[in-house]
């Protein structure tokens, strides 16, 4: 056992947020917590961490055990650059690996040779220190961080380019990196997966699978959870529950726990019932009072069971139509965008068409211009070339992902009732109940709440628009696991047509019935949800690999591939194969003439520690001159490495 919490409790005010949580965390645990925003997850990793102090209860953390802990959307402040500050993770071997240095240097001095009790000290100490170098990964050091910034969407960038100067999400990105990098033996993460495209999640979710220590993390993505998760711990009503399995498989325990549960009160209430009538029909008679009244100690001393606790309060609303479009309902022809200053274009050629009720997803990597191509979609931005058209009667209702619609200086209520002024005070109260802004709650300031509460409001605003359109960036940001269900709920019984951003899988998987893939140069369109598109992309690979292997034998067989009669383009086409191929040659080259020349490194450097060459200098600084050509010999193969990469 890593961890154990025991009886931790915390109030805010006279606001109980965690009361009497226990739970355990033991080696390799993949502890996934869950619960609706403000049941106290993040204070209860702020508290294991050592950031909070609980009013009581108690943390035991194993001896020797080393925490690390991310909190939610903590970037990276640094004025180093990045491989800098990756590097600094590994200072201790670093540090190592500069003293043996120096050892080699002090080893290879024949002054040393004339002192024999200093010169074997010298090697004792070199042997302890290299074996330990060894033991601690200090020759993967490159390939770690090369691997874990490359994983997190790092691969293409300048490693001297400078922290300070990134995005808050690529900040949040790098830290997150460098926490990998330090593998503590117990990982605690804060929604890691905000800010993370889906190729960076799907790299995360396998590193993760992989990790030799524990994890607890707190997330809202459950395509993340059913990938990484074994086991739940769920705070509900301040009390922590824990079970076995992913997330899908604690929502069917959950069901049927509740539905056991239930039942057993059920049929207790009706014994409850039968006994009282029973004793109220025969107390007063002579011949059964000693009956009844063995049936009142009974029910006296029964165990009664509490009625079962429902769901929480829940959000719920609806989506409906003022009324119906065309049936075409946009078209988008030969767009482009390029913004000032800038030469290239973020995209261009990008066409597509909408029609009434479909349900589209728009994908791909972080920075493509997603949010940017709904922006000219909502006007906000012109662009270089191409044609929007909306068809007849088209009404949209916009989410904007950043929440830059709202006012700050507006409450709750102020902020809803300005855009509809038209309707009563209490319907649109009676709204904001139903996306849980009761009493109080709506004359809160739109600048104090929190990411999901402001997601809340939008969806309020949305859900009165009434329009036959829905353009949603990233919609399931910041919303709970509950809310994200509810949301689907209402947009599945949608009437209109709704075109979304989102890298959310689970919402995706649901919601998508065609998949709009952006690339610079275009799009790719993919028929069903998430599921089938990665399904579709491995059949394509196969056949483009198939397609490949019987190129290679027809060519192996007539000696000499078959010249196209249309050289151009066909040339061009299969010289970019080949050297796509020849550089995955040379990176498996490499990388093997890297694993080669570590063990190579490591052999020698353990032949110094070897007493039988204690006294002879001139193999000392053979082997010596041999790991200094090796060592330049691998640089230059990391420098290849990365520059294929």
């Amino acid at each position: 056992m890593l961890l154990q919490v025991s009886n931790v409790s915390k109030h805010y005010g006279v606001t109980a947020v965690l009361s009497h949580i226990s739970m355990q965390v033991q080696e390799r645990d993949r502890i996934g917590l869950v619960g609706v925003n403000g049941a106290g997850k993040s204070t209860l990793l702020k508290i294991i961490a050592g950031e909070m102090s609980a009013d009581s209860g108690d943390i035991h953390k194993a001896k020797e055990t080393k925490l690390g802990y991310l909190a939610q959307n903590s970037g990276l402040q640094s004025d180093r650059t990045i491989i800098a500050e990756m590097r600094a993770v590994f200072s201790h071997l670093l540090e190592a690996e500069e003293e043996l240095r120096e050892l080699e240097l002090r080893i290879a001095d024949p002054e040393l040779h004339d002192n024999p009790k200093r010169y074997e000290e010298t090697l004792e100490r070199y042997a302890l220190l290299s074996d330990w170098f060894r033991e601690q990964g200090g020759f993967e050091i490159n390939t770690r961080i090369n691997s874990v910034l490359h994983g997190m969407g790092f691969g293409s960038f300048d490693m001297e380019t400078v922290i300070s100067t990134l995005s808050g999400g690529q900040k949040t990105r790098l830290a997150l990196a460098r926490i990998l990098l330090q593998a503590p033996d117990l990982l605690m993460l804060d929604e890691p997966t905000n800010h993370l495209d889906i190729e960076t999640l799907t790299w995360l979710e396998s590193y993760l699978r992989g990790y030799a220590g524990a994890i607890v993390v707190v997330s809202h993505d459950r395509y993340f959870l059913d990938a990484m998760a074994n086991t739940i711990v769920e705070i509900e009503r301040h009390v922590a529950t824990r079970y076995t399995g992913n997330y899908s498989r604690y929502l069917e325990i959950k069901a049927a726990e509740y539905e056991t549960d239930l039942k057993h009160y059920e049929k207790q209430q009706g014994e409850i019932e039968k006994m009282e009538q029973f004793i109220q029909r025969n107390i007063v008679r002579a011949s059964t009072t000693k009956r009844a009244q063995s049936r009142r100690k009974a029910l006296e001393k029964m165990e009664r069971l509490d009625k079962p606790l429902g769901d929480l309060k829940k959000a719920h609303f609806t989506f409906e139509i003022e009324r119906m479009s065309g049936k075409d309902v946009l078209s988008v022809d030969d767009l482009s965008i390029t913004f000032p200053g800038k030469e290239q274009p973020l995209f261009r050629h990008i066409g597509f068409d909408l029609t009434r009720g479909e349900t589209v997803a728009l994908i791909g990597p972080n920075g493509i211009g997603k949010s940017t191509l709904l922006k000219a979609l909502m006007g906000q931005l012109e662009p270089a070339s191409g044609t929007i058209r909306f068809g007849t009667h088209v009404k949209i209702g916009y989410y904007d992902q950043e929440h830059t619609r709202l006012n700050g200086q507006n409450t709750v209520l102020e902020e809803v009732w300005s855009e509809y002024s038209h309707m009563e005070e209490a319907r649109i109260r009676t709204v904001l109940g139903n996306f849980l802004f009761s009493g109080e709650d709506v004359l809160k300031r739109i600048s104090s709440l929190s990411g999901g509460e402001k997601a809340r409001v939008l969806l309020a605003k949305l859900m009165l628009a009434q329009a036959n359109l829905l353009i949603l960036d990233e919609p399931t940001n910041h919303l709970d696991l509950f809310s994200k269900e509810v949301l689907e709920a209402a947009l599945i019984d949608y009437e209109g047509t709704l075109l979304f951003i989102s890298h959310d899988r689970y919402f995706l998987n649901k919601m998508a019935e065609r998949i709009i893939e952006l690339h610079p140069d275009g799009i790719r369109h993919f028929l069903g949800n998430y599921d089938d598109m990665l399904e579709k992309k491995s059949e394509m690979e196969d056949a483009k690999r198939e397609a490949l292997a019987m190129q290679a034998s027809a060519q192996r067989k007539t000696g000499n591939a078959a010249e196209a009669p249309t050289a151009n383009s066909y040339e061009a086409e299969k010289q970019a194969k080949r050297d796509e191929r020849n550089k995955q040659r040379k990176l498996e080259q490499l990388e093997a003439q890297i694993a080669e020349l570590e063990g190579a490194v490591a052999e020698l450097e353990e032949q110094l520690t070897d007493p039988a060459i204690f006294n002879d200098y001139i193999s000392i600084q053979e082997i010596q001159a041999s790991i200094e050509e090796h060592k330049q010999t691998l640089s230059a193969a990391y420098e290849q490495w990365e520059e294929l990469m």
